[in-house]
């Protein structure tokens, strides 16, 4: 926008103490117009559903908090750092008169259905947006300095206060401009030598096509990059609005109490159900152009693969609806043609597809009739694995959860329908039929699902007594109980693994698990999800997940916050900033009292031994070594809060990040015998052929990375231990 750039300019030039009435009042009048020409409105269907939410959350959530002057103040307040979380759009002024204005009565105005207050700053969020893609276009057709060695930009903005002058802003602006140039030239450097390794050793590519993206300059890549993201803000919905709005209002509450506009609704019952309405692809972007979004996957049996006429490798180009004009879509994100695509079962989507290689011109069209499609491979998985030990091989199963998924509605409909305990419990029968020493129960990155589901999964494998125990809003607590009289599909050696990936039911199973002393739990410190959501599917628009209650162990400690602590500590892969205890908002850990139960083992009085087995082991595992290496390089990276504006630094700190990773991973290999990377493009090159691999593989046929496998065989090895020290002490005399 050219009068932002001269503002820009001017407070540049002058401090901002000049700005004349007349720039001022031109910049308010154009801002103006062009919110005006993009304005959005809700419809009744929004406006009753905010009645709606906002009713719910005062008066039904877990923490019986009012939506009064404070708490409206604080839904302002999200609201705002959802639109801008590095506090570089809006200014502290405009701040101000946001919550002079609507601050007070933010969420009495949502209670009544007026959403005017948000639709009005989301409008100058928007108008801000199209400034600041503007003004980099103005500025990248200008001379840039990369070589700034006293400069640094700010990393993490999230606390930081808002400009007090667009001379402030347009500063930073301008340093953003030059870091994301800076990164670019550097990447352009990676990829082009990347390249010349891959045509030395064509061996690298392990078959797949590693083409690299398309030959631009970094201003070239930029340009397109803001021109694209700018044309994205006309794409702007009231559903993107209305989902900022009500989830800053949810988020007040907890961060688990959330709103999802219908077609994020979509995706959250597929989550739950493991089926998804839609045409039965998996999409990417394409690599060798990023303005192209490719099929990757079909699913077998669905929709576009009965069609006959839909292949891996085309390009969607343009989506149309049943009866509507075609869009085009070259240029859009991934995630925005797939909401284009899904929709109801029985309605037709049109996809203009255009093959691999092909040109323009044999563009072809492709009607699909949208269809259910069930997630077979997204299911519970289970295997074998053998470890040696004194020269014998020792054979334990493993069980992969996903989720606790169940498809409520066609249970409550009397349908068929396929739930976790089910399939869990044919996989315990399975696996005990051959015969295994013991079992593990992988819960990495698990994030939960039904309530129902995880105490029927632990009525499997535990005699009798209580599962979980739940406290309402009121204070009520109310015990699940495991009620099949004492049957057990799987009475043998039980490990459960576990990571901070792990939330929710898989906390309840695993601390259900260690209280009863049924099994070791194994791996690192789990989210520390331990409150409940009511899942709400008949709003007038959308559906929203409500809280109402927390969980509790059966020894009368929350899962809450602190989550679950393994009995024997491994790596922690995840950045210390995931998971509940640094989330916003969070409810806290507290206890009550225990419930009766009787425990049925006595593990812990072997975990000493079982920790100090285990830590030898990872010590000299090379796996578990290269992912210490790892996870310290990524925490000094993420400690890192700003950078510097100067080519050449940034290129030595990389460097010196890069030979420290190369290293660590030529260590691993010569560790396991295979041949170490002689550089880092090989290395990258080597990588980018195995993600793109296991990218066309079903997800129950891509085969367990190493550095994953090490965590089941350390569990397998430490469940033997554990038979080892039984036996031990049953022959003591």
């Amino acid at each position: 926008m050219k009068l932002q750039s001269i503002a820009c300019a001017v407070a540049l030039a002058t401090g901002g103490l000049f700005f004349t009435h007349v720039v001022n009042e031109a910049i308010a009048a154009e801002t103006a117009a062009t919110a005006a020409s993009n304005t959005i409105q809700p419809s009744q269907e929004q406006a009753l559903v905010s009645r709606q939410l906002a009713t719910l959350v005062d008066r039904q959530h877990y923490l019986n908090q009012r939506l009064d002057a404070n708490t409206s103040n604080r839904i302002l307040d999200f609201y705002i750092d959802s639109l801008d979380p590095e506090h570089t759009l809006f200014l502290a002024s405009e701040v101000a008169d946001y919550k002079k204005r609507f601050g007070a009565n933010f969420g009495a105005n949502l209670k009544a259905g007026d959403l005017s207050g948000p639709y009005e700053i989301h409008a100058q969020y928007r108008a801000r947006l199209k400034q600041f893609y503007s003004h980099m276009l103005a500025e990248l057709k200008k001379p840039q300095n990369l070589n700034q060695p006293n400069a640094f930009i700010e990393t993490d903005r999230e606390k930081a206060p808002f400009f007090k002058s667009e001379a402030e802003q347009c500063a930073h602006w301008n340093k953003m401009l030059v870091s994301q140039l800076i990164n670019l030239n550097i990447s352009k450097q990676e990829e082009q030598a990347k390249q010349k390794a891959l045509k030395d050793d064509p061996g690298l590519a392990n078959g797949q096509d590693l083409t690299g993206p398309e030959d631009l300059t970094p201003v070239q890549t930029l340009t397109k990059r803001f021109t694209r993201q700018l044309e994205r803000v006309s794409r702007l919905k009231s559903d993107d609005v209305l989902d900022k709005t009500l989830n800053a209002m949810m988020l007040t509450y907890d961060p688990h109490s959330n709103y999802f506009p219908p077609v994020d609704a979509m995706e959250l019952n597929r989550q739950t159900t493991l089926q998804l309405e839609g045409v039965g692809v998996s999409i990417r972007p394409d690599r060798g152009n990023e303005d192209y979004t490719k099929i990757e996957t079909i699913v077998e049996g669905g929709p576009a693969s009965k069609s006959g006429q839909v292949k891996a490798g085309d390009r969607i180009i343009g989506v149309a609806q049943d009866g509507d004009k075609m869009v085009d879509v070259i240029g859009w994100p991934s995630n925005e043609i797939v909401g284009l695509i899904r929709g109801k079962r029985g309605t037709k989507v049109t996809l203009r597809l255009l093959g691999a290689g092909a040109s323009m011109s044999q563009a072809r069209n492709v009607t699909i009739v949208r269809d259910v499609i069930q997630e077979e491979d997204a299911g519970v998985r289970s295997r074998i694995v053998e470890i040696e030990r004194d020269g014998k091989k020792y054979k334990f199963g493993v069980l992969e959860i996903p989720s606790f998924y169940l498809n409520y509605r066609a249970r409550r409909a009397g349908a068929e329908y396929r739930s976790v305990s089910e399939d869990t419990n044919k996989a315990l029968k399975s696996l005990a039929a051959q015969n295994v020493e013991g079992i593990i129960v992988d819960l990495r990155n698990n994030p939960g699902g039904s309530l129902d589901e995880v105490v029927r999964m632990l009525g499997q494998v535990i005699k009798s007594g209580p599962a979980v125990q739940i406290r309402d809003g009121n204070g009520t607590v109310s015990v699940l109980e495991d009620d099949d009289g004492g049957a057990q599909t799987y009475a043998g050696p039980l490990a459960v693994l576990i990571n901070l990936a792990s939330a929710s039911a898989s906390e309840i199973y695993s601390a259900a698990i260690q209280d009863y002393e049924r099994g070791i739990v194994i791996g690192s410190t789990t989210t520390g999800k331990g409150t409940a959501q009511v899942q709400l599917d008949s709003l007038a628009y959308g559906q929203a997940t409500l809280t109402q209650r927390k969980f509790y162990r059966v020894t009368g400690g929350s899962t809450q916050n602190k989550g679950v602590v393994p009995d024997i500590k491994l790596v922690d892969i995840y950045n210390d900033e995931f998971g509940e205890r640094k989330s916003k908002n969070a409810l806290k850990w507290d206890t009550i009292p225990t419930a009766p139960f009787k425990r049925e083992g006595s593990i812990q009085n072997y975990v000493p031994d079982l920790v100090k087995s285990s830590q030898q082991r990872v010590s000299l595992n090379p796996q578990f070594k290269y992912l210490e290496q790892r996870t310290a390089l990524a925490k000094k990276a993420d400690e890192q809060k700003q950078v510097v504006l100067d080519l050449q630094k940034r290129k030595a700190e990389l460097l010196d990040m890069e030979q420290k990773t190369l290293a660590s991973e030529n260590e691993r290999r010569k560790a396991t015998g295979l041949k170490p990377f002689s550089n880092w493009e090989s290395y990258q090159a080597s990588m980018d052929a195995l993600v793109e691999t296991r990218a066309k593989m079903k997800a129950n046929q891509r085969p367990a990375l190493p550095e994953d496998e090490a965590f089941v065989n350390e569990a397998a090895s430490v469940l033997l231990d554990y038979a080892k020290l039984q036996g031990a002490a049953k022959a003591a005399p």
